[in-house]
C-alpha cells in the first residue's frame, strides 16, 4: 500500500489508541489461552464470509495451495477477496483494498466485534508497535541471494530489533550469479555458471520450479519486455561457446545459441522487444539481434572492451561504456547505427538509466565519480564525486543510489536537483560496518534493491551478513535483516499485496502463520468499508517439534570495535512458541575464526541472566571474525544455526562527513 493511500485510509478510523491498543494484548492474550468463541457467535461459513454494506458486496475466501490438505499453519494458501456492487452484481475494480491477518478475538459481541475490527485497523495504520498484525496483505519479501548454493526469503514486516523472520530457504543445485524477476513477480531466474542451468524459482511456493540448460557458464540474466524470451550471457572461454542463449518461456527450452564474441556479455533490449542487444567485452563489439526471426543482424564496433550497455526509452537508443578508451557510444535502436560518441574519460564502466530514460549515470570505479548524461541531448551534465570505487546502481522516482567496493557508505543524488546549470545534491549513509570488497566473491546481481513504496532501498553488506532498509529523508538505516545461517550477497523484493487477478478479485499468496482462530481485517475507502473476517487453522506437528528447539539470538552490540578494546559474543537463547529464555545451560561453547579463514578457538560462555550468556573472546590482529555458539545439552553443533560477525580494526576511525 502506497503512502497515499495510507494517509487517506487513516481519515476513516476514529477511535482511543489506548483502548485499541489494551483490546489487541486483551484479544492475544485470550488466544494464547485457548480461549474459544462463544457458541452464540457461531454463524454459518457462507453468511459469515460475505457482507453487503451501502451497496458493496464483499466475500471473502482463504483457500489451501495444496488441494486435501486444509488450513495448516506454516501451509501456503490463497488469500481472496472478490467485491461486487450489490444491485448490478458488476465487479468493482481498482478499489486498492487493504487487508491484514492477526490473531483472533474471543468472547466479543458482533457489535463489539465490528467497533474492534476498526480500531484494529486503524493501529496497523499507524504502525503501533505493540499492535502489528501477524501478516501484512500489503506488503512484500526479501529474496536474499546467499554466497553458498541458496536463497533466504525474509518477511520484513514480522521482524523486529533484527530479529529477522525467515519465511524459507530456497536450495539451489549451484551457487548462484545473478537473477532477473517477472513483471508479476511470481518468477525467478537465477543464473548457475558451474550447473550450466538457470533456475526457474516459483516465488509464491519458495520453491525450484524447474532448473533447465542455459550454455556454458551462464553469468548475466535478462527477461525481454514481453516477457517471452529469457536471455543468458555465456562467458565461455571457449569462443565457440561464448555468446548467448536465449529460453522460450513458454516451453522453456533453448530457443537459440549464439556465439557472439569473446569475453563478459551484458544484455539490454529496445522497449517492443524487437531487437536485443549483446557486448562482447573482449572482441570490442556489440551484437544486435533480431528477436522475432532469432537472427544476427549487425556487428557493432563500440571500443576495446564494452564494459555495460543500458538502453533509454527517451532517445531510444542504447548507450555503451568502454573503460580503456573512456567513451559512452550511442547506437540508434531503430537504425541499428552509431549515433554518437560521448567522451567521458578512461575508468568508466557500469551505466544505467533512471526510471524514465532521462538521466544516464556512468560510474567511474577508478576516479570514485559518477557521470551523468543526459538522453535528451547526448551530452555530459554533471560529473559528481561518490562514494569509493562505484560499482553497482539502484534508483528510486526521486534519487539514483550508488554502491561503493571500498566503502560502507552508499551515495544518494537527489534527481530534481540535476540539469544544466543546476549543483546536484548529494548525500549518503552508512549500510553497515565494512566494505563489501572485504567478503570477496560477490555476483553480478544487485546488493541493493528498490523497496515496494518505491521510496526506500534494501541494501546488503556482505561482510556482517544483514539487509539494511533506508526510507528517503532519514539520516541512517531504520532496521537491519540478519541472514541466519547463510551469508548475503544480493537483495530483491518481491512484491505480494493484493493485486487484481481478474476484475473484481483481489488476491494474494501467504504461508499461514499460526495455528487457532484467525481474523483477516478489510478496508476500503470508496466506498467507506472495512470488516474482519474469520477463519481457523489448525497446528502444524512438524512445526511443534521445530519451536521446542533452542534457538540462538545475538543481541545488539557495536559491529566494530579497535584492537585492545574488550571483546565479547554476547547471545540469548529461547525455546518454545513464545521464546522463553533457556537458563541454567551449562555446556555453552563459542567457537571465532578470522575471515577467510584462520585457525578456530573457544571459550566457554556463562550466564548472566534471563537466558543471556556472554563469552570473551581474545583477539589479537584487526580484521573481520566470525562467531558461533554450540552446545552439546542442546543438540546444537556448530555451525547448525546463525552466526554473528565482528570487525576489529587497528585505529579508531576519523568521522566521515556527508557527501
Amino acid at each position: 500500500m502506497d503512502n497515499i493511500r495510507k494517509a487517506s485510509c487513516m481519515l476513516l478510523v476514529v477511535f482511543a489508541i489506548a483502548g485499541g491498543a489494551a483490546y489487541i494484548s486483551g484479544a492475544r492474550a485470550a488466544s494464547q489461552a485457548g480461549a474459544a468463541p462463544k457458541a452464540d457467535l457461531q454463524v454459518p461459513a457462507a453468511e459469515a464470509n460475505r457482507i453487503e454494506r451501502d451497496g458493496v458486496a464483499v466475500t471473502f475466501n482463504l483457500q489451501p495451495v495444496s488441494p486435501g490438505t486444509g488450513l495448516i499453519e506454516g501451509a501456503l494458501a490463497d488469500v481472496q477477496f472478490r467485491v461486487s456492487d450489490v444491485a448490478s452484481g458488476q465487479p468493482l475494480s481498482a478499489i486498492a483494498p487493504g487487508a491484514w491477518l492477526d490473531q483472533g478475538q474471543a468472547g466479543i459481541s458482533a457489535e463489539g466485534q465490528k467497533m474492534q475490527c476498526k480500531s484494529r485497523i486503524g493501529l496497523y495504520l499507524k504502525g503501533v508497535l505493540n499492535a502489528k498484525p501477524l501478516m501484512d496483505l500489503n506488503s512484500y519479501y526479501l529474496m536474499v541471494l546467499n554466497k553458498d548454493a541458496s536463497i533466504t526469503v525474509i518477511d520484513p514486516n514480522t521482524s523486529l530489533g533484527g530479529i529477522t523472520s525467515t519465511m524459507a530457504v530456497i536450495m539451489l543445485k549451484k551457487p548462484a550469479m545473478d537473477w532477473a524477476v517477472s513483471s508479476d513477480d511470481k518468477r525467478l531466474f537465477v543464473s548457475m555458471p558451474s550447473a550450466g542451468e538457470v533456475a526457474i524459482v516459483d516465488t509464491e511456493k519458495f520453491q525450484v520450479e524447474a532448473s533447465v540448460p542455459a550454455g556454458v557458464e551462464p553469468f548475466r540474466v535478462a527477461l525481454q519486455p514481453d516477457e517471452r524470451y529469457l536471455w543468458v550471457g555465456n562467458n565461455s572461454a571457449d569462443e565457440a561457446s561464448s555468446g548467448v542463449t536465449v529460453i522460450d518461456m513458454q516451453t522453456r527450452k533453448i530457443a537459440l545459441s549464439l556465439a557472439t564474441g569473446k569475453g563478459h556479455h551484458e544484455i539490454a533490449f529496445s522497449e517492443d522487444s524487437r531487437h536485443a542487444f549483446v557486448s562482447n567485452r573482449q572482441s570490442g563489439t556489440v551484437s544486435v539481434i533480431d528477436i522475432a526471426s532469432l537472427k544476427l543482424l549487425a556487428t557493432l564496433e563500440t571500443g576495446p572492451a564494452p564494459l555495460a550497455l543500458s538502453y533509454s526509452p527517451l532517445s531510444q537508443a542504447v548507450y555503451v561504456t568502454d573503460g580503456k578508451q573512456g567513451e559512452i557510444t550511442v547506437i540508434d535502436a531503430k537504425s541499428l547505427k552509431v549515433r554518437t560518441v560521448i567522451e567521458v574519460g578512461q575508468g568508466i564502466g557500469p551505466l544505467q538509466f533512471s526510471q524514465e530514460g532521462r538521466y544516464g549515470f556512468v560510474l567511474n570505479t577508478m576516479q570514485d565519480r559518477a557521470v551523468v548524461i543526459d538522453a535528451a541531448s547526448d551530452k555530459v551534465m554533471h560529473s559528481l564525486e561518490v562514494v569509493a570505487e562505484p560499482y553497482q546502481l539502484v534508483f528510486t522516482k526521486a534519487y539514483a543510489y550508488i554502491r561503493g567496493l571500498a566503502t560502507s557508505r552508499v551515495s544518494m543524488v537527489n534527481l530534481s536537483s540535476l540539469g544544466e546549470g543546476q549543483k546536484p545534491i548529494l548525500q549518503s549513509f552508512e549500510a553497515g560496518p565494512s566494505a563489501p570488497k572485504l567478503a570477496g566473491d560477490l555476483p553480478l546481481a544487485e546488493s541493493m534493491g528498490q523497496g515496494q513504496d518505491d521510496n526506500a532501498v534494501f541494501v546488503v553488506n556482505p561482510v556482517d551478513n544483514t539487509t539494511y532498509f533506508y526510507m528517503e529523508g532519514m539520516n541512517a538505516p531504520m532496521f537491519g535483516y540478519l541472514n541466519r545461517g547463510h551469508s548475503a550477497r544480493a537483495v530483491t523484493v518481491v512484491d505480494r499485496s493484493l493485486r487484481e487477478v481478474e476484475p473484481g478479485l483481489y488476491s494474494t499468496r501467504i504461508k499461514l502463520p499460526a495455528s487457532g482462530p484467525l481474523d483477516i481485517a478489510f478496508m476500503i475507502n470508496q466506498p467507506e468499508l472495512t470488516h474482519c473476517f474469520t477463519t481457523d487453522v489448525q497446528p502444524n506437528p512438524q512445526l511443534q517439534q521445530a519451536y521446542a528447539k533452542a534457538r540462538i539470538e545475538y543481541l545488539k552490540q557495536s559491529p566494530v570495535i579497535t584492537l585492545g578494546d574488550p571483546a565479547v559474543a554476547r547471545f540469548r537463547i529461547t525455546q518454545g512458541r513464545d521464546n522463553s529464555p533457556r537458563t541454567g545451560v551449562t555446556d555453552l561453547r563459542v567457537r571465532y575464526f578470522m575471515a577467510p579463514s584462520s585457525q578456530s578457538h573457544e571459550v566457554v560462555a556463562t550466564e548472566l541472566g534471563d537466558g543471556v550468556y556472554e563469552a570473551p573472546l581474545a583477539i589479537s590482529k584487526a580484521g573481520v571474525y566470525f562467531v558461533h555458539v554450540g552446545s552439546d545439552s542442546l543438540h546444537l553443533p556448530f555451525g547448525a544455526q546463525a552466526y554473528s560477525s565482528l570487525r576489529v580494526q587497528a585505529v579508531k576511525p576519523q568521522s566521515t562527513a556527508s557527501n
